[in-house]
């Protein structure tokens, strides 16, 4: 009952708002009517064609933190590394699409993308069963998949320790010297928000990944605010978020 009142209170509030817009929307069509008729552009001008969009009229663009900034983090570690290939496994596509301009880039998931770029090859592949041979991948990243395994969301099997099994795949496959870039939901707390996500802390990450791996460079993306990606942040800055970004470069060293 409690809930119900909220949502009765908040679309209260909104459709008058709502209400404000569309009337304004139809005052600009109006007047944008009008001086169309004044020109002879060959455009087609229709109410039944209208298509209102109310609300980008923004000071600011708008965007989200987590993919904006991950991606871009993990886009310039490629820079760096300028590997052969890249390697991508599952990530947000447009990661893959980018990189695939300076660096050729090979993407695959259980659901591959039916995308044609030069520079970028999209092919089918199990987490839990790479077809990459042990030791042989130059430069790999996974970012915001590990927190999802075995949890059921995606259909996958339940299995709490999916994550540990499939970041194990990812380490058997990453060559001595080699990088493997990861993106992590980060807080103060470990913590499993069933059936969403896992949520981090970088102790946590940095013993998963073990002694065969060295951390190159840890980037964190608050929950909020108006920063980028803090390199190297103080602990004190992640244990105030409860859901961060987390990213992880980190090189085999045996």
């Amino acid at each position: 009952m409690i809930l119900q009142l909220k949502r009765m209170a908040k679309a209260a509030l909104w459709l008058p708002r709502r209400g404000i817009q569309y009337a304004r929307y139809i005052r600009q069509y109006s007047k944008f009517r009008r001086e169309a008729r004044t020109t002879d552009r060959p455009f087609r001008l229709a109410w039944t064609d209208r298509f209102p969009c109310l609300d980008d009229a923004t000071s600011q663009t708008g965007f989200d933190r987590h993919y904006i900034y991950h991606t871009a983090w993990a886009a310039r570690i490629v820079q760096k590394i300028r590997p052969e290939f890249h390697i991508d496994i599952s990530s947000y596509l447009y990661f893959s699409t980018i990189v695939s301009a300076f660096v050729p880039v090979r993407f695959y998931d259980y659901r591959p993308a039916k995308i044609q770029l030069d520079g970028l090859q999209s092919e089918p592949a199990d987490l839990n069963r790479l077809p990459f041979e042990s030791d042989s991948v130059e430069s790999i990243s996974c970012m915001h998949v590990l927190e999802h395994i075995g949890l059921g969301r995606y259909g996958d099997a339940l299995d709490v320790q999916g994550d540990l099994k499939a970041l194990g795949e990812l380490k058997r496959v990453v060559k001595p010297g080699g990088s493997l870039i990861i993106v992590l939901p980060m807080g103060g707390t470990d913590k499993i928000c069933f059936n969403a996500h896992r949520i981090y802390t970088p102790d946590t990450v940095v013993a998963m990944l073990g002694a065969g791996f060295k951390l190159n460079q840890f980037g964190f993306i608050e929950e909020h605010g108006n920063g980028g990606v803090l390199v190297d942040p103080d602990p004190g800055v992640v244990s105030q978020n409860e859901y961060g970004c987390g990213c992880f470069w980190f090189q085999k060293t045996a």
